[in-house]
């Protein structure tokens, strides 16, 4: 499991590198000393894994969640304890004190959800069939038939026909299984099918505004339309 540290202290970084030691599963991929570094190292790597300071210049710890469009499992530690309910109601995976124990450490990485990667072979095409359960509602549907996919807190909301199913699911998790080349993440909360697109028309601050045969309309960010117009371009 690949994990970023994100800590404006040198030291606290590295004393929290060497607790990690004790875990092999635990990889560090990077670090960062400022909230605007951790957003771009965040959805540049991709980590499964985020360890976050809340008080660092400029930028809080949130202000970084509330910016990435990658969001990876978060362990807040911070030395202050006044922002444990705020951090646990953003689904927080554990909230960790300094001096960090290395017993509140284990608990904490205990807790991780340690989902195999999916492979790029083994991703999710138009032509692949997809169980959707929703209650006592079940459907196969296949995935040309979905123009698009939104988050809904640590739920995704399903299109498809008339149907708009809620699956426990977040976003990233569905993003890691399908094929880019087909579904595209439009912005933090969709993921819009890119064979629905009828229309397409530049919008504001350098971003894209695309309608969807479904009559859905979709802003696509400015960061990225940059990273879509660097996939299909000729």
């Amino acid at each position: 499991m690949q994990a970023i540290i994100v800590d404006d202290e040198r030291l606290a970084r590295k004393e929290l590198r060497n607790l990690l030691a004790s875990f092999p599963e635990i990889e560090i991929i990077g670090e960062c000393d400022n909230a605007d570094d951790a957003i771009t190292e965040i959805d540049k790597l991709k980590p499964d894994l985020v360890f976050l300071d809340i008080h660092m210049p400029c930028k809080d710890g949130f202000g970084v969640l509330e910016e990435v469009y990658h969001l990876p499992q978060i362990i807040f530690v911070t030395a202050y304890d006044e922002y444990a309910i705020k951090a646990f109601e953003i689904n927080a995976l554990d909230y960790l004190l300094k001096p960090i124990q290395p017993e509140r450490l284990e608990e904490a990485i205990k807790k991780l959800d340690k989902e195999i990667v999916v492979s790029e072979s083994d991703k999710l095409g138009l032509n692949d069939l997809v169980f959707v359960k929703d209650g006592d509602k079940c459907w196969f549907v296949k995935l040309e038939d979905i123009p698009m996919f939104e988050s809904e807190g640590n739920y995704v909301r399903v299109y498809f026909e008339n149907h708009k199913p809620l699956i426990l699911k977040s976003l990233n998790n569905l993003e890691s299984k399908l094929d880019e080349k087909h579904f595209f993440r439009a912005n933090r909360k969709l993921i819009i099918n890119l064979n629905w697109i009828e229309k397409i028309e530049n919008w504001f601050n350098g971003g894209l505004m695309v309608d969807l045969k479904n009559g859905k309309k979709v802003e696509i960010s400015r960061r990225q339309t940059s990273k879509l117009k660097n996939m299909k371009s000729l």
